[in-house]
């Protein structure tokens, strides 16, 4: 199983590179990852399609496609430092951030969520995680500045203090907007923030405030 498993990685990972994700250590980062250990039992067998599935509590485990893209985007930023995750869901996203990091700092807001997924973590081996329970909007400013900032989950408008928690130089990858979302790349530059807008994206809202 563990050969089958791996071997499902590799190709998902090969079908991404075919759909345009060009970062060879992201590709690797997808092809060492069991997607299929961060679903329900019952959705493994969906775990290595290009497709969103549903984790519980009315969230979802990203699209591979979208994981990979937005990690190929923080790296464009030249740093593999300290990377923030708002939204830690089911983890998949994390272990691939774990893979090209050397720190992530991750903050979900729903406590059962950040349980499993602490979990699957240390099954990995993945040790290199600080977690949070609490709320994304607010980032973790104990930790902050970071080099890089990830958000799992679209808001209305980009929450100023994530912007605030970016190291000069660093960037900030978020989906924005509600019926109509585009996934944005945000450029901390002494204290301006240049934006560029990649492609149209479909994410969960951000929801402000922390669930038990």
């Amino acid at each position: 199983m563990a050969v089958v498993t791996s071997r499902s990685a590799q190709v998902l990972a090969q079908k991404l590179q075919s759909e345009g994700i060009r970062d060879a250590n992201v590709l690797s980062a997808i092809a060492l990852t069991p997607r299929h250990l961060f679903v329900e039992p019952v959705l493994a067998h969906k775990a290595y399609e290009n497709t969103a599935l549903p984790i519980g509590q009315g969230q979802t485990i990203s699209q591979p496609y979208i994981v990979a893209r937005m990690t190929e985007l923080l790296l464009q930023g030249g740093s593999c430092g300290k990377v923030l995750e708002i939204g830690t869901g089911s983890g998949y996203q994390t272990a691939i951030l774990a893979r090209l990091f050397s720190h992530v700092c991750t903050v979900e807001r729903i406590k059962s969520l950040q349980f499993q997924a602490k979990r699957r973590l240390q099954q990995q081996d993945l040790h290199n995680v600080s977690m949070k329970h609490g709320d994304g909007w607010q980032g973790w400013l104990s930790k902050a500045p970071f080099d890089s900032i990830i958000v799992t989950a679209a808001p209305v408008d980009v929450p100023q203090a994530l912007l605030e928690q970016l190291t000069d130089g660093g960037r900030l990858v978020i989906p924005v907007g509600s019926e109509q979302q585009v996934l944005r790349v945000y450029q901390r530059h002494a204290e301006q923030w240049h934006s560029q807008d990649i492609e149209t994206v479909r994410f969960v809202p951000l929801v402000p405030g922390a669930l038990a």
